[in-house]
C-alpha cells in the first residue's frame, strides 16, 4: 500500500506532460477525493508510471463506456489533473487507488500511446471573480436551497457533504461539489466540467438540480397515488410506472423503446412490398407516441405482429419430378386418374415456365371418396405446405375478408390466417364444403370468395384487417363440394370442376386392401399374422353392410370386425383369424342391406328410378294409384318443387297420349290420382324422375306392370321427349348395389359411358330412349288386358284394342 497525505491542490506544481488514465463511468472534479478501480493493462501501466514519478496523473472521461481499448478520439479533451494518494493491489489483478483532483486541464497532444497514454496538457486556471456579485450570491443560495429540497424528497447525500456545501462561498467549487454528488450521467457531468466561467457553471448545476427535483417530485406523486390500495398487482403496476417515469426523465431506454426497436428489425427482416412497408412504418411511429397501456396501443401492436409474421417473401420450392409426384399420388389414392393427370399436367407446365399462377380446382363428389385427403397428397407431391379450412356453415363475410380494425377483438379473415399458419406464400390451400356456405345480413361469404379464387384479382387480395394487398396468385387453391347446385354461379365459373364420383364394389375392395385394412391394423395394434380378410368377405361387407358412395362406413365395419378380434386376442385366444363370408354375420350381425332389388315381382303402378344425391347415387320407388274421384292429383313423400313439376308434366303427357295408350279421355275426370315416393321423412328433389313418374302413371292407367328388374332415369317434356341427366356413374353404381343390371338412359347420355370404367359397365344392359314411347316399350310388360273386376280397378277406361300394341325401344348392351 502506497500512501500520501492529502495536500492543498493549489500548492502542487503540475508538469506539462503526464500519464493519462481514461475513466469510463465518472468525471473527476478539482478538490474531489474518490476511489477508483483499475483493471486494464494500459491504465495500470499509467498508474505505475505516475507512482514512479511525482504521483500526478491526468484523469479524463471516455466518450463511450462500451469502448474497451479507447483511442485518443474516444477521450474527452478536458479533464482533471489528480494525485494518487493511495494504491492497493487486489487479488483479481486489479488496482484500487484513491485520487484527489488538483486542477482542470486540457489535453493539447497525445505524445505517447503505447504502452500507456502520455499527454501534453495545458492547465485551465479557475477564473477569479472581482467580488461577490448579486447574481452569484443568488445562485449560490438557490443551489443550496435546491439541495435541501432534494434531500427532503428522498435523495441520499452524505451528511459531511452537506456540511461542506453549506460553508462554501466559491461559486465554481459549489457547482463542482454539487454536480459531482448528484450521480448524473457522464455526458451531463462532463458538460459542467468544461464550463470555464464559475457563474455559468453554477447556473447549469442549478438547472440539473431542478430536473432532478422534478423527477423526485413525480416519484413522490406516483407513490402518493399508489399508496391507497396496494395488492400484488397494483404494486407491480406502481413499480413499472415509477421506473418508466424515471427513465423518461433521464432519457434512458425503456421497454417500449426495446419493443419498437424489435418491431423495426422484424419489419426489415420480413422483406415486405413497398406499399406494405410504408404502412408498417407509419403504424410503428404511431406506436412510439402512444402510452403502452392504452387500448389503441394494444390494437396497433397486434396489427404490427400480424404484418411481420406473414410470409411476404417466403416461398417453398416446388418438387418438379413428375415421376416422383405420380408415385406419391398412386401411393395415397386408388383410381382417380383424372385428378392425378391434372396435377401432373400442372407440374409439367410449371417445369417449363417458372412463373405461373396457381390453379383453382374444385373437387365435387359424395362424402367419403377422398377429396380432402387428395389435397394432402397433392401438397406432398409438390413439396408444399398444406392448409385446410372448412367453410361449412359460415355466414359472415368477415370470415373471409377479416374484420376492420375499428372493432374490438378484430382479426384477419380465414384466408390470411391460413397463410400465416402455412408460413409460406405458396401453400396448397384447401377450402372444404364450399357448397355449404350460408348468407345473412352480415354479407355473403361466397361473394367474398370471388376475389380470392380469381387469378386475375388475387394478386392483390385486400383483407379488411390488414388494409394492404397480399399476393395469393401462387397459392394452389382446392375447394371441395358434395353438389354443385348451391354454389354461386359466378364462383363456379372461376373454378376448374373435377368430379370425383362414388366407388364401385370392385374399387371399394381394392381400397380396403390397399389402405383401409393396413390403417386399421395399425390403429388396433395387430398385424396380418393375426387377422386376414378374403376378397369374398370384403365383397359381402360392401354388399350387405354398407350402401354408400365412399368408403367411410366400410372402414367402420372393418374396424368393428377388428375390435371383436382384438378382444378375443386380449382374452388369450391368440391365433390367426381368417375372416370369411360365412363368418361376417358373427362379427357384424344380420345384414343391413340386401343386394337384390327391394321389389321381387312386377307391380302395376310401381316404377324404379335412379337418383343422384349429395351422398352418392340411390334408387327410388315411385308409386302411382288411381281411385274414383274428380280428377285431383295428390303428391306425397316430401317432394321438392322440381319433382312436383315433373309429376305435373308426366300427368299432362299421359293425358295428351291417352288415345295412343288406349285410354278414354273422360277417365281422368272421373278418377283421383295419388303419386307417392316412399321414405316420406327424407326431402327429395331433382330433375331426373320425370320418366319414372310417367311410367308409373301409365302402368296404373293401362294395367300393365312395370318390370321390377329395370331402373330408369331421365326427365320428360310435355311432348314426350327424354332429356339428358347428370350423375350417371353414381346412378349406375346405385343400380348395381341393389342388383339391377338393366337401365333406361336418355339417348344423349350414351356418350358419357366412355368416361365410366369398363369394369363398372360389365354385365349391364342399357336402353337408350329418345321419347317416352321408347321408355314405355322397354319398361311395361307386354300382356293382354286383364279381365274381370280387378282389371277394371287397375285400369279404368282402358281400351282392349291397345293391349297388345308394341312400344318401340332402342337397346344396347354394354359389357
Amino acid at each position: 500500500m502506497a500512501e500520501q497525505v492529502q495536500r492543498d491542490p493549489s500548492q502542487v506544481e503540475i508538469p506539462d506532460r503526464l500519464p493519462l488514465l481514461p475513466i469510463r463511468d465518472i468525471v473527476v472534479f478539482p478538490y474531489m477525493v474518490l476511489p477508483l478501480f483499475v483493471g486494464r493493462d494500459m491504465s495500470i501501466k499509467a498508474i505505475e508510471a505516475a507512482l514512479a514519478g511525482n504521483r500526478i496523473i491526468m484523469l479524463a472521461a471516455q466518450r463511450s463506456m462500451e469502448v474497451e481499448n479507447p483511442a485518443p478520439e474516444d477521450i474527452h479533451p478536458v479533464g482533471t489533473v489528480g494525485m494518487v494518494m493511495r494504491m492497493l493491489k487486489l487479488p483479481d489483478d486489479r488496482i484500487k487507488i484513491l485520487v484527489q483532483g488538483l486542477a482542470k486541464a486540457r489535453i493539447e497532444e497525445f505524445v505517447q500511446t503505447e504502452p500507456y497514454f502520455q499527454v501534453r496538457l495545458a492547465q485551465i486556471p479557475e477564473a477569479k471573480l472581482p467580488g461577490q456579485s448579486l447574481e452569484g450570491e443568488a445562485l449560490m443560495r438557490t443551489v443550496k436551497e435546491q439541495l435541501e429540497r432534494l434531500v427532503s424528497l428522498g435523495k441520499i447525500l452524505m451528511p459531511d457533504v452537506m456540511v461542506v456545501i453549506e460553508t462554501l462561498q466559491d461559486p465554481g467549487r459549489l457547482a463542482d461539489m454539487t454536480v459531482s454528488n448528484l450521480g448524473l450521467k457522464v455526458d451531463a457531468t462532463q458538460e459542467v466540467l468544461e464550463i470555464h466561467d464559475p457563474i455559468a457553471r453554477l447556473r447549469r448545476a442549478s438547472e440539473l438540480l431542478g430536473a432532478e427535483i422534478e423527477v423526485l417530485s413525480m416519484q413522490q406523486k406516483i407513490q402518493a397515488e399508489a399508496k391507497g390500495e396496494m395488492d400484488k398487482t397494483q404494486r407491480e403496476y406502481f413499480l413499472r410506472e415509477q421506473l418508466k417515469a424515471i427513465q423518461k426523465e433521464l432519457g434512458e431506454l425503456d421497454e417500449r423503446a426495446e419493443e419498437v426497436a424489435e418491431f423495426r428489425k422484424n419489419i426489415k427482416d420480413a422483406k415486405m412490398p413497398e406499399k406494405v412497408l410504408k404502412e408498417a412504418e407509419k403504424q410503428l411511429k404511431r406506436l412510439e407516441k402512444m402510452h403502452p397501456d392504452t387500448a389503441e396501443a394494444a390494437t396497433v401492436r397486434t396489427y404490427l405482429e400480424w404484418l411481420v409474421e406473414l410470409p411476404w417473401s417466403k416461398k417453398t420450392k416446388d418438387s418438379l419430378d413428375i415421376k416422383a409426384a405420380a408415385k406419391v399420388l398412386n401411393e395415397d389414392h386408388y383410381d382417380l386418374e383424372k385428378v392425378k393427370e391434372r396435377i401432373l399436367e400442372y407440374l409439367a407446365v410449371r417445369k417449363m415456365k417458372e412463373k405461373m399462377k396457381g390453379p383453382i380446382l374444385c373437387f365435387v363428389g359424395p362424402p367419403g371418396v377422398g377429396k380432402t385427403s387428395l389435397g394432402k397428397s397433392i401438397a406432398r407431391a409438390l413439396g408444399r405446405e398444406f392448409v385446410r379450412i372448412s367453410l361449412g356453415g359460415i355466414r359472415d363475410e368477415a370470415e373471409i375478408r377479416g374484420h376492420r380494425r375499428t372493432y374490438v377483438g378484430a382479426l384477419p379473415g380465414r384466408i390470411i390466417q391460413g397463410i400465416k399458419q402455412a408460413g409460406t406464400g405458396n401453400p396448397v390451400f384447401m377450402m372444404d364444403e364450399v357448397d355449404k356456405v350460408g348468407a345473412d345480413f352480415r354479407g355473403d361469404p361466397s361473394a367474398a370468395l370471388l376475389e380470392v379464387l380469381d387469378p386475375e384479382q388475387n394478386t392483390a387480395f385486400s383483407d379488411h384487417y390488414l388494409g394492404v394487398p397480399f399476393d395469393l396468385s401462387e397459392v394452389m387453391f382446392i375447394t371441395t363440394a358434395n353438389i354443385m347446385d348451391p354454389i354461386l354461379s359466378a364462383l363456379r365459373d372461376r373454378m376448374e370442376i373435377i368430379e370425383i364420383p362414388g366407388y364401385s364394389q370392385e374399387e371399394k375392395i381394392g381400397i380396403a386392401k390397399r389402405f383401409l385394412i393396413p390403417r386399421q391394423l395399425t390403429e388396433h395394434g395387430i398385424t396380418e399374422k393375426q387377422i386376414t380378410f378374403s376378397d369374398r368377405a370384403l365383397n359381402r361387407i360392401v354388399a350387405d353392410y354398407t350402401r354408400e358412395a365412399g368408403v367411410r362406413n366400410l372402414e367402420r365395419e372393418i374396424a368393428n370386425v377388428m375390435r371383436k378380434v382384438v378382444k378375443k386376442i386380449a382374452e388369450g385366444e391368440n391365433r390367426l383369424y381368417a375372416i370369411t363370408p360365412t363368418a361376417i354375420p358373427k362379427y357384424l350381425g344380420v345384414p343391413k342391406h340386401h343386394k337384390e332389388s327391394e321389389e321381387k315381382k312386377d307391380i302395376i303402378g310401381v316404377a324404379t328410378g335412379l337418383a343422384w344425391t349429395e351422398v352418392g347415387g340411390d334408387i327410388i320407388h315411385i308409386e302411382a294409384t288411381i281411385m274414383k274421384g274428380k280428377g285431383a292429383l295428390t303428391l306425397t313423400g316430401h317432394l321438392g318443387d322440381v319433382m312436383k313439376e315433373s309429376a305435373q308434366a308426366a300427368l299432362s303427357y299421359v293425358r295428351a297420349r291417352a288415345r295412343q295408350l288406349g285410354l278414354k279421355p273422360e277417365v281422368f275426370a272421373r278418377h283421383d290420382i295419388h303419386i307417392h315416393v316412399p321414405a316420406g321423412a327424407i326431402p327429395k328433389d331433382g330433375p331426373s324422375a320425370g320418366i319414372t313418374m310417367a311410367s308409373a302413371l301409365t302402368s296404373a292407367f293401362t294395367g300393365r306392370p312395370v318390370r321390377h328388374d329395370l331402373a330408369m332415369t331421365g326427365e320428360v317434356t310435355l311432348r314426350g321427349r327424354v332429356l339428358e341427366i347428370g350423375g350417371l356413374k353414381e346412378k349406375l353404381l346405385a343400380a348395381k348395389r341393389v342388383g339391377i343390371f338393366r337401365v333406361i338412359l336418355p339417348r344423349r347420355n350414351q356418350k358419357d359411358l366412355a368416361d365410366i370404367p369398363k369394369h363398372l359397365l360389365k354385365g349391364m344392359t342399357f336402353i337408350f330412349a329418345e321419347t317416352m314411347d321408347d321408355v314405355l316399350g322397354a319398361a311395361l310388360r307386354r300382356m293382354p288386358a286383364p279381365r274381370g273386376t280387378q282389371a277394371k280397378t287397375d285400369a279404368p277406361g282402358r281400351r282392349p284394342s291397345m293391349s297388345r300394341r308394341p312400344v318401340a325401344a332402342a337397346s344396347s348392351r354394354q359389357g
